[in-house]
């Protein structure tokens, strides 16, 4: 597990105030499964995830889960909810197991007098911001097939510590989705794909996909 100094936003803290966070973070331990908080939940703690991978999505009216990220050790979760003191805006669930530290937020507006600190938040809010943008795009622009293709250009592994109706709930579509377009491209001999490995065939037909969306 990580230790609270192997976080961007807390390495350039002093040794004194890093020992004074850590005595105020509640270490909480999770199963595979596990849900962190619900979209709509208020906190007083700023939420850091120590181990594991987390997925956060949003429901809507009709009970279907929408995808929003995944964030894997070590990141801090739900950044903007915490310093704009508002409800969760997604659900959190962990993938796998995983730990979680919560430090009372008082305690963070007590380090935002430190210079390095501030600079360290304004990057990290302005990463997350950009996050959010390519998300907004890709669920904006990119059809089904643009969206697994930017997905098999820049993640393949996920194919090999993922099943595919995991993989389908990320990208937003159903399982027989992501079957029949991955089908229809290694018929037309731009991946192929096994024993859960993905091997690229024809990158520029890739790029083509993502810049047309479409086959």
């Amino acid at each position: 597990m990580l230790a609270l100094k192997d976080i961007p936003l807390f390495s350039k803290l002093s040794p004194n105030h890093l020992a004074e966070i850590q005595s105020q973070m509640h270490i909480h331990h999770y199963e595979k499964d596990s849900i962190v908080f619900y979209e709509g939940d208020e906190s007083e703690y700023l939420h850091i995830l120590l181990d594991g991978v987390v997925r956060l999505y949003k429901t809507s009216p009709k009970g279907t889960q929408v995808h929003m990220h995944n964030f894997a050790a070590p990141e801090i979760i739900a950044l903007f909810a915490a310093f704009e003191q508002i409800p969760f805006p997604a659900t959190c669930e962990f993938l796998g197991e995983g730990t979680v530290g919560m430090i009372p937020l008082d305690k963070i507006y007590t380090c935002m007098q430190n210079v390095d600190f501030s600079i360290s938040l304004v990057s990290a809010l302005s990463r997350r911001m950009k996050l959010l943008a390519n998300l907004l795009h890709k669920e904006t622009i990119y059809t089904t097939e643009a969206k697994i293709a930017d997905l098999v250009m820049n993640n393949p592994s996920v194919f090999e510590r993922l099943k595919n109706n995991e993989i389908a709930s990320i990208l937003n579509m159903t399982p027989e989705t992501l079957s029949r377009i991955l089908t229809k491209m290694k018929k037309e001999q731009i991946i192929t794909i096994k024993e859960h490995v993905v091997t690229i065939l024809n990158e520029k037909a890739l790029r083509n996909i993502i810049e047309t969306n479409s086959i």
